[in-house]
C-alpha cells in the first residue's frame, strides 16, 4: 500500500498555477495551455476530457515532465518542477512518475518480467533486486504466471496490465494514463479501469487522459478542458466495474 505522508495530506501532490504553453508554428503561435490552474490531491483519481486541441496532452506532457511550460508554476510533491532542467525532469520522472500509454509500448522480444525490469535496470537497480520487484509487480495486476511470454503472447489486456506493472515497479507518487483503454475492447477496458481504480484505492494517484466518457466515468473526479483551460472540474460517483460488465452483457442480450 501506498503511504500517504503528513506533507501530502496538507498539500497537492500536483500544484499547477497559470500555466501557459506556447508553440511557434510558422507565423503563428498556437497557445495549448493558457493559464491553466489546477491542483490534484495525493490519492486522488482523475479523468482529463476534452475535444482535440484542448490542451489535454500537453497538460499531461507538462505534468509528466516531458515539457517545460512557457510561463506559470508546477509543483510535484513539494518540487518546484517548472524550473528544472532536463536532467533534473528526467530525475524526476525515474523516481516520481509511471507512465501508461494506449499502445503499451512494451519491447517485442523481450518477456514481461523483461518488460517491467527496465524501469529499474536504467535506475542502475541490481539485477536479483529487479527480478524480484518485477515479479512482485506482475503478481500484483495479475499476471506472476506469465512472466517469460513475449507480448506477441499475451493478449491486448494482458499486454496493458504488463505496462501498468512496468509503471508501478519505481513505488511512483504518480500513474499518469493517457487513453490506456483505447487499443482494447470493451470487456478488457472495464478489466482495465477496475484495475486503475484498485491501485487508486490503494492510495495511488492515477490521472488518466480519455476520449470516452465511459472510461471517465470510472474516475472519482473529471476535469474538462477546453482551449488550454479549465472549464469543468466535478467530483463524481465513480463507476464500478460490475455495473459496467452488467451493462454490457445488458448490451449483448
Amino acid at each position: 500500500m501506498v503511504a500517504t505522508s503528513e506533507a501530502q495530506i496538507s498539500e497537492p501532490l500536483i500544484q499547477v498555477v497559470d500555466l501557459s504553453k506556447d508553440y511557434q508554428l510558422g507565423d503563428n503561435v498556437v497557445h495549448a495551455l493558457a493559464g491553466l490552474s489546477l491542483d490534484i490531491a495525493a490519492a486522488d483519481f482523475v479523468a482529463v476530457m476534452g475535444p482535440s486541441g484542448s490542451g489535454k496532452s500537453t497538460f499531461m506532457n507538462m505534468i509528466g515532465c516531458l515539457d517545460r511550460p512557457s510561463s506559470g508554476s508546477y509543483w510535484l510533491a513539494g518540487e518546484d518542477v517548472a524550473r528544472m532542467n532536463s536532467d533534473e525532469l528526467a530525475a524526476v520522472r525515474n523516481r516520481r512518475i509511471g507512465f501508461v500509454f494506449q499502445q503499451f509500448n512494451l519491447l517485442a522480444r523481450t518477456s514481461a518480467l523483461e518488460n517491467v525490469e527496465l524501469p529499474l535496470m536504467y535506475a542502475g537497480v541490481a539485477a536479483s533486486d529487479r527480478r524480484t520487484r518485477a515479479l512482485e509487480k506482475l503478481a500484483q495486476v495479475g499476471l506472476a504466471e506469465r512472466a517469460d511470454h513475449q507480448p506477441s503472447q499475451l493478449s491486448g489486456g494482458q499486454q496493458q496490465r504488463v505496462a501498468i506493472a512496468r509503471a508501478l515497479v519505481n513505488n511512483p507518487a504518480l500513474i499518469l494514463a493517457d487513453e490506456p483503454t483505447g487499443a482494447l475492447d470493451s470487456r478488457t477496458s472495464v478489466e482495465i479501469m477496475a484495475l486503475l481504480q484498485q491501485l487508486n484505492a490503494e492510495g495511488m494517484t492515477i490521472v488518466v487522459v480519455t476520449h470516452e466518457q465511459d472510461v471517465a466515468g470510472f474516475a472519482s473526479r473529471e476535469v474538462h478542458f477546453r482551449d488550454g483551460k479549465v472549464v469543468r472540474d466535478a467530483r463524481q460517483v465513480a463507476r464500478s466495474a460490475r455495473e459496467a460488465l452488467d451493462e454490457l452483457q445488458a448490451e449483448a442480450a
